[in-house]
């Protein structure tokens, strides 16, 4: 294969600026991280040539038109626009953009959407019998409108042989990053990732939403800020009966008004934002199993173990395998 890694990338009209941009500068920084050796060259491709409005109101220029693409690709990337509908998040699909997705696909190493632009991969057949992911806002649209396809709401990203489908905004450059590491190794993926002064370089099994984001603000103030109590002491003792007395409610009282604003009980809670602390350390350290249950307030490995199960349906052993990060 050619030292220049071709990576093409399509542009439309209120495409979402951060799916392309995002990736575009991973791929920059990799290149300036290694000297040039990384051999990244990113295209912009539209309808025609020129400018391009995105969903931010920023243009961007395409550097070719759809028709003028052809020759060897390394990665082609299909960045997507979610829209509000009458019914929720609609991610838009131009017939366009797919047939020439369908066209240049196969002169492609590997095929890529961030965001909404799993359904264009979806339209144009890529992604038949696969497993896939998109923005958790319009899983439901990909899974009605394509049931060949098996949709994952959950990852930042989801790899499936050479296709590779992320849940677009800021975790395309989660995705990008997993190509790097793929192309140039783990060591060279993580020097980006401190550039670009990201908190952690995730892995692809990771949720698209943490636990406290993954419900909406409480009507109450003080039930929001236990929330965030709960996430930042979670070595400490967070029983229904400590939690009543921090809010200063009797105890049945408190799992009442806690799970009229959460719509759950304090326990599982509890144990979620447990689970997702552990997934962390099982993916980004090598901490023995006794280590990580007690910094994630799960007392032991045994309960760790249960937890894991129940939450996500695999062994701390097994998820670290499949997750964590190269040394």
């Amino acid at each position: 294969m050619s030292s220049t890694r071709r990576v093409v990338i399509a542009v439309f009209p209120g495409v979402d600026l951060l799916d392309v941009s995002g990736p575009a500068e991973v791929f920059a920084l990799a290149d300036r991280e290694t000297g040039g050796a990384a051999g990244y060259r990113v295209e912009l491709a539209g309808r025609t040539r020129g400018e391009v409005p995105t969903s931010a109101g920023l243009r961007l220029v395409a550097d070719q038109s759809f028709d003028e693409v052809d020759g060897v690709l390394d990665t082609l990337l299909i960045p997507g626009v979610v829209e509000a509908g009458a019914g929720g998040e609609v991610a838009r699909v131009d017939g366009d953009v797919v047939a020439w997705v369908a066209r240049v696909a196969p002169l492609a190493r590997r095929v890529v959407s961030v965001c909404g632009g799993a359904h264009v991969l979806a339209a144009a057949g890529l992604l038949d019998g696969r497993t896939a992911t998109t923005h958790w806002s319009a899983a439901e649209q990909l899974a009605a409108d394509h049931p060949e396809v098996t949709v994952d709401p959950d990852p930042i990203f989801v790899r499936c042989g050479h296709v590779w489908t992320g849940a677009g905004i800021g975790s395309g450059m989660d995705l990008a990053l997993a190509l790097v590491a793929e192309d140039l190794g783990e060591e060279v993926a993580l020097t980006v990732a401190r550039q670009l002064v990201l908190y952690v370089k995730r892995q692809g099994g990771q949720s698209q939403v943490s636990v406290p984001l993954s419900r909406p603000p409480a009507a109450r103030r003080d039930i929001d800020d236990l929330r965030m109590f709960i996430v930042d002491h979670l070595d400490g003792d967070l029983s229904a009966a400590a939690l009543a007395a921090r809010m200063c409610l009797s105890e049945r009282h408190f799992a009442r008004v806690f799970r009229q604003e959460t719509g759950t009980t304090p326990a599982a809670y509890v144990e979620a934002a447990r689970v997702e602390a552990a997934r962390r350390l099982l993916e980004s350290t090598d901490q023995p199993l006794d280590q990580v249950a007690a910094a994630c307030g799960l007392g032991s490995v045994e309960t760790l173990h249960r937890a894991l199960r129940k939450q996500i349906g695999t062994t701390p052993a097994a998820y670290r395998r499949r997750f964590r990060m190269s040394a």
